[in-house]
């Protein structure tokens, strides 16, 4: 890696752990600048501004995502309740400390990255996930009378507005508090409730098993 690169990674890396920690709106490239000890000068001829920052971290956080799941897609040895529970984990791992609390600042002061993100979703669950399902329906783990596409339009759907604080705002707050769960758990619990309705009697029991 040149020595160019290197620094852009680090601000990245160091833009985007303030960006989860403060917000988009609450993180300004003083903040930014200071965190790196490095002259907002100096900050400045790498990156325009915040918001270019701001789809330059979440453009890092697609790509590495992508290739995660791809290449467990694409490994022909896992066997297919393995390869759910870990493309589970890794969406999981990743997705899961973009907190409300910045998914609100993005829709509200970066509607661009937010539109972005919600596409990536789309268009991730219909690449990644319908192959996935389809795999698992032709090796006979998922039942036969599925309609693949409304199991991708669920996952897509459960991923967007179970994470979006404006959805959420629509019920009771009782209703919200007592979900008492972290953005992964969210994640998971999701997820898992949708798998399990489609898996046939013998992918259940291999995926509890993994």
């Amino acid at each position: 890696m040149s020595k160019k690169a290197d620094i852009e990674n680090r601000i990245l890396t160091v833009s985007y752990q303030l960006f989860l920690k403060q917000g988009y709106k609450n993180t300004t490239m003083d903040d930014i600048a200071q965190e790196l000890a490095m002259s907002k000068k100096t900050l400045y001829k790498y990156f325009p501004g915040k918001l270019e920052l701001l789809s330059a971290t979440f453009d890092v956080l697609k790509t590495r995502l992508a290739i995660k799941v791809q290449t467990l897609l694409d490994n022909k040895y896992i066997p297919f309740a393995a390869k759910l529970k870990s493309l589970l984990t890794v969406v999981a791992t990743d997705l899961a400390p973009i907190n409300p609390e910045l998914l609100e600042d993005l829709r509200d002061h970066a509607p661009a990255v937010w539109k972005e993100l919600q596409e990536y979703i789309r268009e991730s669950a219909y690449l990644r996930f319908h192959k996935l399902i389809q795999e698992g329906m032709e090796k006979g783990y998922v039942a036969s009378h599925v309609n693949i596409s409304l199991v991708v339009f669920l996952y897509a759907s459960a991923i967007q507005n179970l994470i979006d604080p404006k959805f959420l705002s629509q019920f009771p707050k009782e209703m919200r508090d007592n979900m008492g769960l972290k953005t992964s758990e969210i994640y998971d619990q999701a997820i898992q409730i949708i798998y399990q309705g489609i898996l046939t009697d013998e992918a259940k029991t291999e995926y509890q098993q993994v």
